[in-house]
């Protein structure tokens, strides 16, 4: 239940802002949005359906109501009879029923939906329009880049400041397309005789656009102007961000990196779009059992929590989760970041910037004179910054970061390599989590995979209670619902919680090998393990495991 103090809260920026009371608990880390669903069904006595299971983007098509769909929030999901089937977070909205009631002439059956997953499909219909004050940017055709490429001189960029101009709409097309099919990074590459737009979408790149190699030198001349960098400087690397201001008042931050290449500026944009990211443990993958450690090491007052695994690995999403737990009033919670990816209320958050001299262990000394609860380092670099984070957890904080390490035992033979003493390792973790991200198969278009005896040789040492009528591949060609075949990514994780024999073991040296050997014993699951739990259920690929896991 929300507090007085909390209602109060919701009520004013209810009258002061244009938005729903399911997006705004939400946004305010009152609820999260597994949590909100629940709890309204129980109140409403109304069952959670899954937007997938039915065909919502043709009855979109076939009732074209986008501006009633994008104002209310509301999406139809299919027609029998007289009958439409609505989705909605916020079953009080009577007032979007009885618009759609009128608008379509049809009978209206409302049902209860997950409000990020209802968010998530009309961004992915419809996108996030850009505001720019007069509605959706003209389209840019072919034939008006193929006439830019013919005059390629961008010495002069007046051009290129305005929004009418073919080029700034060209971009803000791109940059609406990615956002609606919620790419995490956005690479315009020039070669000699081509230029592509790629997407990376649930991990993979895939090639959205080809413009005409001729529009290079203006398609990266723009984007370093939204990003405020120097258009004159081709030969040097260059960093910047582009604030997107979005139609519904909420924006998304892009970071902009230029790169010079042979054939001209390479120009990579990494959406950082927080408010996608549900930050609830029950989505990201996690057994029970590593769940319940997870958590276990969260409830403590001090310790280490370390996240381990390759750049895109979900290691800030975890942490995240883990910070919005324990994010209540009781508690000072200050992170350092490089950057800040996620934007979290009542979390104090630090901005690294190295030209100033501001890194993660002059930060980390400044947390600890700001009367800490729990601190987050990004990564733990250097021994500066992994002794005063160590120093911090022995002392009664709650220290969480990050490394860059294969497997979670791999992480305290890094530690242990950087200088850290072994003593002063196993006093203070209590935790390391290592993890990958694979990509979820389409429960819509899934077939089954018959596993040759190669495969099954690998698998069954591994995982003897494997079922093979569970198993199964992507559907290359794909559906409606899906990126050929997968939708969406699910963590893989390692969890190993440091008890008293691991500790042991870590302060007498132990190598990587005998500290999983223990681990193992003590009912830790490996990534290899995790993986195929996933594939037993259903949930991802041989393939998809194979190649982030290399089983």
């Amino acid at each position: 239940m929300l507090s007085l103090g909390e209602l109060d809260l919701v009520s004013k920026k209810l009258a002061l802002e244009n938005t729903s009371v399911p997006a705004l608990l939400i946004s305010e880390s009152l609820y999260s949005s597994t949590e909100l669903t629940k709890r309204l069904s129980a109140l409403f006595k109304e069952s959670i359906e899954n937007l997938f299971d039915y065909p919502y983007e043709k009855t979109c098509q076939k009732l074209n109501k986008r501006e009633l769909i994008l104002s209310h929030q509301i999406l139809p999901l299919s027609i029998y009879e007289q009958t439409l089937t609505l989705a909605l977070s916020d079953p009080t909205n009577l007032e979007a029923q009885d618009d759609f009631r009128f608008a379509t002439g049809l009978q209206i059956k409302p049902v209860l939906v997950d409000h990020q997953q209802l968010v998530g499909a009309i961004r992915k219909l419809y996108g996030k329009q850009i505001a720019s004050g007069q509605g959706d940017a003209k389209s840019v055709s072919d034939s008006e880049l193929e006439d830019l490429a013919q005059f390629d001189d961008d010495a002069n960029s007046d051009d290129l400041i305005t929004d009418e101009a073919p080029v700034s709409r060209y971009i803000q097309q791109v940059l609406m397309d990615a956002v609606r099919k919620q790419a995490s990074d956005i690479h315009f590459e020039p070669f000699e005789q081509r230029y592509q737009i790629r997407f990376r979408l649930d991990g993979i790149l895939q090639t959205h656009g080809t413009p005409p190699v001729g529009i290079s030198r203006r398609l990266s001349t723009r984007l370093k102007i939204l990003a405020k960098l120097n258009i004159a400087e081709r030969r040097l690397p260059q960093d910047g961000r582009i604030k997107l201001i979005l139609a519904d008042g909420k924006s998304i931050d892009m970071r902009v990196s230029t790169l010079p290449t042979l054939f001209g500026e390479k120009v990579v944009l990494r959406i950082l779009d927080g408010g996608s990211v549900a930050l609830d443990i029950d989505s990201l993958g996690y057994s029970e059992k590593q769940k319940q450690d997870y958590l276990t090491a969260l409830d403590k007052p001090q310790g280490l929590i370390l996240m381990t695994g390759p750049t895109g690995s979900g290691k800030t999403v975890s942490l995240y989760t883990g910070l919005k737990y324990l994010n209540t009033a009781e508690r000072n919670i200050s992170t350092a970041e490089d950057p800040v990816e996620i934007n979290l209320p009542g979390i104090n958050q630090v901005n690294i910037n190295n030209d100033i001299k501001l890194d993660f262990a002059t930060a980390l000394r400044a947390f600890l004179r700001q009367d800490p609860d729990v601190v987050m380092v990004g990564e733990m670099r250097d021994l500066e910054t992994a002794e005063i984070g160590i120093k911090a957890a022995q002392t009664g904080h709650l220290v969480l970061s990050t490394l860059h390490t294969n497997s979670a035992a791999e992480s305290i033979t890094r530690l242990a390599n950087m200088g850290v003493a072994p003593y002063n390792l196993a006093a203070s973790l209590t935790l390391i989590i290592a993890q990958r991200l694979a990509r979820r198969l389409c429960q819509h278009c899934k077939v089954p995979h018959e596993v040759d005896d190669h495969q099954l040789t690998v698998l069954a040492p591994l995982y003897p209670s494997l079922m093979l009528s569970h198993v199964y591949q992507a559907n290359l060609e794909g559906c409606d619902h899906c990126n050929n075949g997968y939708i969406g990514r699910v963590g893989i994780y390692e969890v190993m919680r440091i008890d008293r024999t691991l500790s042991e073991a870590i302060g007498n040296g132990a190598s990587a090998l005998q500290l999983e050997s223990i681990a193992l014993n003590n009912g830790m699951l490996t990534l290899s393990l995790s993986g195929i739990e996933k594939l037993n259920q259903g949930i991802t690929s041989l393939a998809e495991l194979q190649r982030v896991i290399s089983l």
